[in-house]
């Protein structure tokens, strides 16, 4: 299987295998992803996603070139594909827990946009991003350059979109690309897993609020966080404050 999902525990892991091909998405790989999210969302106890490649090599050189160029002709093909790829990104940006791309070799076009979908991204000393359409005369979906506009601001944004150009851990790290370099992944993971669950997964939701354009308080967002003071987790991590000790969120 080109993807696959993999339970560690309370930690999942969307598993990107194609390492012949770079690990490049074909059509059938967008159209899977959302399944493969449906399956981790389905796993009672896990608190936490990592999308990574199998092998440690290439995270993802992108879309499939060579399949794109097969069907170049075929707009039926094509608006099909555009429609795999963009809800896969939309369902991935939108996950319930919290998603950490673990970023080990080249992480190009929509491989980049994956990285870009998921919360966090961690890369290792080798890694290297970069958005490249530019290079082929083609367009960037809109949601992922709003996502990378999110994450870098405009003028990073267009600095990587127009030259197509491909930077380093370091360069990724500066201009905040990335969270974190490779050696803070299992830290990070730790972290996370030791949290309120129902904490990270609202926090999620209004972050995810504030980057779709919500800017003050609604009916909906004040009702979850009213409800958080009658749920488990807060009397857990109230009770862990006042006996100072580490709380057991489950």
């Amino acid at each position: 299987m080109t993807l696959r999902f993999e339970k560690d525990g309370p930690a999942g892991h969307l598993v990107i295998d194609r390492a012949s091909q770079r690990n490049a998405f074909n059509h059938e790989m967008w159209a899977e992803l959302p399944r493969i999210l449906e399956q981790a969302a389905a796993e009672r106890d896990l608190r936490l996603l990592i999308v990574r490649a199998a092998d440690g090599g290439a995270f993802c050189a992108g879309a499939d070139i060579k399949e794109l160029l097969a069907n170049k002709d075929d707009a039926e093909w094509r608006a099909a594909n555009q429609k795999a790829i963009n809800r896969a990104q939309f369902e991935l940006a939108r996950f319930a827990l919290p998603t950490i791309a673990f970023v080990q070799g080249d992480c190009v076009g929509g491989g980049c946009g994956i990285a870009l979908a998921c919360d966090l991204r961690v890369a290792a000393p080798a890694a290297r991003f970069g958005i490249t359409p530019a290079k082929l005369g083609i367009v960037y979906p809109f949601h992922d350059v709003k996502l990378l506009v999110d994450l870098v601001g405009p003028g990073q944004a267009k600095r990587i979109l127009f030259t197509g150009s491909l930077i380093g851990a370091e360069e990724a790290l500066r201009i905040g690309l990335v969270e974190m370099l490779g050696d803070d992944l299992q830290m990070l993971t730790a972290s996370i897993l030791s949290a309120s669950a129902h904490s990270n997964r609202e926090n999620k939701l209004f972050v995810r609020r504030v980057l779709d354009g919500q800017s003050g308080e609604d009916c909906d967002t004040a009702g979850i966080f009213a409800a958080a003071f009658e749920g488990a987790d807060f009397h857990e991590g109230a009770a862990a404050f006042v006996e100072k000790r580490v709380p057991d969120f489950g």
